[in-house]
């Protein structure tokens, strides 16, 4: 165990290496919301603010880091596991080194065999001609050093970024009000969300920008400063009922209620999606349909929620015919996906804290007969996360961390949708269902 402690340590003092923030004993709660936010986007595993802090000793626990854990920490480093960095790292009883510094430790100094004597003084009068100039050189290089020391980390709880909506419908334009001056930086960008597609640089020294957001959600935008995020701001963006989205680029095709509205059932058909986008097959063309507010009376951690659906389009039209049942969280979301049986290598699913996916998972439970409606429930209870398809339970696995609150509900179709009806609930709560 005193190795593994070792090897965490090193472990901590490369990933501090690599982010090169400063000693980390003045790390902030920012930094490891930073760091939680940096391990995830390279590793798809979610590490809890909490996990870090005590990983890194800010607060006191005395149980060793899960396998998990450690392997997120290691996917961070470009390594394949934690076993993989404990095999290229060796460790003795009192620290670790990497391996490429054993394998090559420097050269030791090898004493000159033939010595300057007094018969050829000319190189030991050059060393003292050059001797007050390198005197000087390691004085100013001191002096950079201690410059650099002491120069103040500039205070985020004082840096602004807040945003403010333009109004209550869709597209929203949103106006960020800024100051990055603090960080004398050229490199400053604003991220409307966790893509970072959705990065645009701004004026370091500005104090204004707008962006326009089409598509309902919730999302966290940030700043961000020498590729670092430093700051963080909440975007809510609501619908008022159902919303229908056709995902295309620049600018995404809205659907009206009419558009949406089929027999018993609410979605979109196939002749609707070929007028709307001038084309007759869907592949990797997204229809998106949000009801994006608050759920009062849901408890996150203890909740069930149950749908009727398919995918409707013809198998020329969409080959795969996806499905992504989203629930969105203040602190994250749950993504179902469901697929035609001969694709479910490339489906993922997201419990919340956790990737599952196709490509090194069996997710053939997920795959369907869209030729009939298909029901589907998810259960979050005592921190167990069930999804049963068709009163087939096809997956119970643990749920470390909940959505906190619950803020939208998000049906993504690859092509044509009917969704017969949706219902939200916790025991002896508020029930919410609509019925199409």
């Amino acid at each position: 165990m005193e190795k593994e402690k070792q090897l965490l340590l090193l472990c901590r003092q490369l990933i501090e290496q690599s982010l090169n923030w400063g000693d980390s004993s003045i790390w902030g709660n920012d930094d490891f919301e930073q760091l939680s936010e940096k391990i995830f986007d390279k590793t798809r595993v979610q590490l809890s603010v909490s996990t870090l802090k005590r990983i890194w000793g800010k607060v006191r626990y005395e149980n060793f880091p899960t396998a998990g854990t450690l392997n997120a920490l290691a996917g961070f480093l470009d390594y394949d596991s934690w076993r993989d960095f404990r095999q290229k790292n060796r460790t003795d009883d009192t620290y670790a080194v990497p391996v490429n510094e054993v394998e090559n430790p420097p050269q030791e100094e090898i004493p000159s065999q033939n010595p300057v004597t007094e018969k050829n003084p000319k190189p030991r009068k050059i060393i003292i001609a050059i001797a007050p100039l390198a005197v000087v050189l390691v004085i100013l290089s001191i002096l950079f050093f201690i410059n650099q020391k002491t120069v103040k980390p500039v205070d985020l709880s004082k840096v602004k970024f807040e945003a403010i909506k333009v109004s209550d419908n869709l597209p929203n334009s949103v106006i960020f009000n800024y100051d990055a001056s603090a960080f004398h930086s050229d490199s400053v960008f604003i991220q409307q969300s966790w893509d970072p597609a959705r990065r645009e640089r701004v004026d370091g020294n500005g104090k204004q920008f707008t962006s326009i957001y089409y598509e309902p959600g919730f999302f966290v935008a940030k700043l961000v400063v020498d590729n670092q995020v430093k700051k963080q701001c909440l975007v809510y963006i609501k619908t008022k009922g159902w919303n229908g989205v056709v995902e295309k680029q620049p600018v995404p095709i809205y659907l009206s209620a009419k558009e949406m509205k089929g027999k018993n059932w609410m979605g979109v058909t196939d002749s609707t999606l070929r007028q709307k986008l001038g084309l007759p097959v869907f592949n990797n063309t997204w229809v998106k349909f949000s009801n994006v507010r608050e759920f009062k009376d849901i408890d996150a951690g203890n909740f069930t929620f149950e749908t009727t659906l398919r995918n409707s389009s013809a198998i020329e039209a969409s080959v795969c015919r996806q499905i992504r049942i989203i629930i969105l969280g203040t602190s994250t979301a749950i993504i179902i996906p469901l697929a035609d049986k001969g694709c479910i290598s490339g489906i993922d699913l997201w419990t919340g804290d956790t990737w599952i996916g196709g490509r090194n998972h069996d997710m053939s439970a997920f795959g369907c007969d869209f030729s009939q409606f298909q029901n589907l429930k998810c259960t979050v209870e005592n921190h167990h996360f069930k999804i049963y398809l068709n009163s087939k339970l096809i997956i119970d696995t643990l749920q470390k961390h909940t959505l906190d609150e619950i803020v939208g509900i998000r049906y993504e179709f690859e092509g044509a949708a009917e969704i017969k009806d949706v219902k939200l609930s916790t025991p002896g709560k508020v029930t919410y269902f609509d019925k199409f």
